[in-house]
């Protein structure tokens, strides 16, 4: 491990696959059991007779099917995972400081689970911080590092996984609350300001997991729920963000899928992995399926579109470039490791950034795949990759933040923590945070009891004096 400064401890090919199918709200209503949804964590709120005749076909289901070629949702008043639902993980007008030292941090991670951790996400108000926990709990912090509140829900034996979206001052999430007996994954509506539970989804299915970071337009959540049994499967689900109420959902997904849907509102597409090994596209926005593509292992991690492709890496060891309208490869490149992390690109330079657990960032050219630069990070990169307009921002399982030069791949500065950094650095206003593993004993040992060692911490990252 390289000397870092101290940190406080008390402080493939495309092929087609079947067709399965998706199921309208009035068979899904009437055919299966119903979904309910819980406001403020108690008492049932019944659907609407009204709701029981929906149909996508209805003005009811209409989200807006704009022209959109921006990076970034036109909209002051949306914040999500990867900076917009294209998925970039590309963050323009920040800039990352020559050095930095840790301004704060504080501990929410007392879990074992092998899933990136949820990442950290900044309001649209830009003062407050958004950290899911592997505990059930939803924190609140100003970027200063003071606490505003903490809600704890019925997601308690592995938490959040996924990072909020935040939209007209709610946060919506989804939880591992399937992780318990009992219950089903749930979707949760939180007010920004006071921690407030507005609603919760019930009797999903029977899923046991929300590891997929939702997706926002014109009033609709888009995710992809796992299922363990009968089969280990997932869905489609899109929810009224207002309500909670679902509308619709598409089962076709084979194996558990973690990823978080991308949406590519200018070519009509909505896509997503799993651990099948496929990468699944619909038409948007009416959900009409439209192809899938094989790859060779699981894809885990989040997809990025640009230039009409998108950008997938797979536990093959590839990253593939596709073209978003029939699912044909342009081009794959390979590495040493598997490929988890979220690509992430720069739509400005052309260049997309991928990280492998082969313990190396990579540089491509978005549209041949040739390599620009490979630097080595001394560990595996299994969170999501940022890029700035001057920097690249990683964290890696030796524990962890780097920071590279955009143009050239040579390390600006490290960060040492204490567990994995697994999630996604999230510059904003000259701050980085960033979120670890818990440091735990048994983790892997069936016959053991996990026990924590050292709790895994939200950090915020600024300019050292």
């Amino acid at each position: 491990m390289r000397d870092a400064p101290e940190l406080n401890p008390d402080s493939g090919s495309g092929k087609r696959a079947g067709e399965g199918r998706h199921t309208t709200r009035r068979e899904y209503l009437a055919g299966l059991a119903v979904s309910g949804v819980v406001g403020g964590l108690a008492g049932c709120a019944e659907l609407p007779a009204s709701q029981i005749t929906y149909d996508l076909d209805q003005e009811s289901f209409d989200p807006a099917s704009l022209s959109y070629d921006e990076t970034y949702p036109d909209d002051e008043d949306v914040t999500m995972f990867r900076g917009g639902l294209r998925r970039l993980g590309y963050y323009p007008d920040e800039t990352v400081p020559g050095a930095v030292s840790v301004n704060w941090e504080r501990p929410v991670n007392f879990r074992c689970h092998n899933a990136a951790k949820a990442s950290p996400l900044v309001a649209p108000d830009g003062e407050t911080v958004l950290i899911p926990a592997d505990t059930g709990k939803m924190h609140a912090v100003t970027t200063a590092g003071e606490h505003l509140w903490t809600t704890a829900t019925p997601a308690t034996r592995q938490g959040f996984h996924a990072t909020p979206v935040v939209a007209d001052g709610v946060a919506y999430l989804g939880g591992y609350d399937g992780a318990n007996i009992g219950q089903d994954a749930g979707m949760y509506a939180f007010d920004v300001g006071t921690g407030e539970v507005l609603w919760r989804t019930e009797q999903m299915h029977g899923s046991v997991a929300i590891g997929s970071s939702a997706g926002y337009w014109d009033g609709y959540l888009f995710v992809i729920v796992e299922h363990r049994h009968p089969r280990k499967k997932g869905e489609l689900w899109v929810f009224e963000a207002e309500s909670g109420q679902p509308v619709f959902t598409d089962d076709r997904i084979d194996g558990m899928p973690h990823p978080t849907v991308a949406i590519y509102p200018e070519y009509g597409r909505l896509l997503t992995g799993s651990n099948d090994g496929l990468v699944y596209c619909w038409e948007f926005p009416s959900l009409e399926f439209a192809w899938s593509f094989e790859t060779d292992a699981e894809v885990k991690g989040p997809i990025a579109l640009y230039d009409g492709a998108a950008f997938v890496g797979s536990w093959d060891t590839n990253c593939y470039r596709l073209d978003v309208a029939d699912g044909s490869e342009d081009w794959s490149f390979g590495t040493d490791g598997i490929v988890m992390s979220a690509p992430a690109v720069d739509p400005v330079a052309g260049i997309v950034y991928v990280g492998s657990d082969d313990w190396h960032i990579y540089a491509l050219d978005a549209g041949t795949g040739e390599e620009v630069w490979s630097t080595d990070v001394a560990g595996r990169v299994m969170g999501a990759l940022t890029v700035t307009s001057d920097a690249v921002l990683a964290g890696t399982t030796a524990g962890e933040v780097v920071a590279l030069e955009k143009d050239t791949g040579d390390l600006r500065w490290f960060v040492e923590t204490r567990g994995q950094a697994t999630s996604a650095p999230v510059p904003h206003d000259g701050r980085v945070f960033a979120v670890e593993r818990a440091v735990m004993a048994g983790c892997w040992d069936d016959d053991a009891e996990d026990q924590v060692q050292v709790p895994g911490h939200a950090y915020c990252l600024v300019e050292a004096e």
